[in-house]
């Protein structure tokens, strides 16, 4: 089945208010970003999503895929769901050689070229985390950012899933600029559940949520982008002393100062 759009109708909240915003339509291509105070309802959110909630759950929200309910195969075959959801957490049942567990999950997917496939999806996720993985290393023994930017990867490249939400990836130290850049260079539907204001910012647009309910969609604009991009040199500038930190460097205020003018910023005597 070729996922053409994603619909969200509206619920309710905790308190059985209802969702100020009546419909949320998702096309292929779309990146979105569900925001708002911790307990404000985030993760219920996309939980209904990869749930493909039919009036059955506490938020009687309804998820119709191409303009209907899931289909049943959804559901009941992981292999048909089309839902990739990479949580918060990333514990493995079997301590496989990353390299392993991705050559069976290309064989499953039944990917042509799977040794090509499995060097780009390493590849991919290499390029989200600061400590390179090893491809034989065990799975358990990843961090948990590795662990993050490899099940991204999987998901886009391995699994090729056309739906794929994402719950906090800026807690797992991902590089977050450096995922936008890349996975908007799919047509997939991403969905991130975040604090951060880069992602947000750069979203299409982004939905708010208080006291469980669905109360704005405010939608990008070029002021807004502007601000990402003062945003975007400060969390450059906070990953770099963050590496510098990583290596043993100490750090002082002659440094601080030589790299706010390398990132754009007037340094005053």
């Amino acid at each position: 089945m070729q996922i053409k759009e994603l619909k969200i109708l509206s619920g309710v909240g905790k308190s059985g208010q209802p969702d100020l915003v009546e419909e949320i339509n998702l096309k292929m291509g779309d990146v979105i970003s569900i925001v708002g105070a911790t307990g404000s309802g985030k993760t219920t959110l996309i939980d209904d999503i990869a749930l493909f909630a039919d009036r059955n759950t506490p938020t009687k929200r309804r998820i119709l895929i191409n303009g209907e309910p899931a289909p049943e195969e959804f559901m009941n075959d992981p292999s048909k769901n089309p839902i990739a959801f990479i949580t918060q957490h990333t514990n493995f049942l079997s301590d496989l050689p990353v390299q392993e567990f991705l050559d069976i999950h290309a064989s499953i997917r039944r990917r042509d070229n799977i040794a090509a496939v499995i060097d780009e999806t390493v590849d991919f996720a290499n390029q989200l985390t600061g400590e390179p993985i090893n491809p034989d290393n065990g799975m358990t023994e990843l961090s948990g950012g590795q662990t993050r930017a490899l099940l991204i990867a999987d998901a886009v490249i391995i699994g090729n899933s056309p739906i794929i939400l994402l719950d906090e990836i800026e807690n797992a130290g991902i590089h977050r600029t450096k995922a936008l850049e890349l996975l908007k260079k799919y047509e997939k539907i991403f969905v991130f559940v975040t604090h951060d204001p880069r992602i947000a910012l750069l979203s299409n647009y982004r939905v708010v949520m208080q006291n469980g309910a669905m109360t704005k969609i405010i939608f990008a604009h070029d002021e807004e982008l502007i601000v990402a991009e003062e945003i975007k040199k400060l969390d450059d500038l906070i990953l770099h002393f963050r590496k510098l930190i990583r290596n043993g460097e100490r750090l002082n205020r002659d440094i601080l100062e030589e790299r706010l003018v390398a990132f754009g910023y007037k340094v005053g005597k």
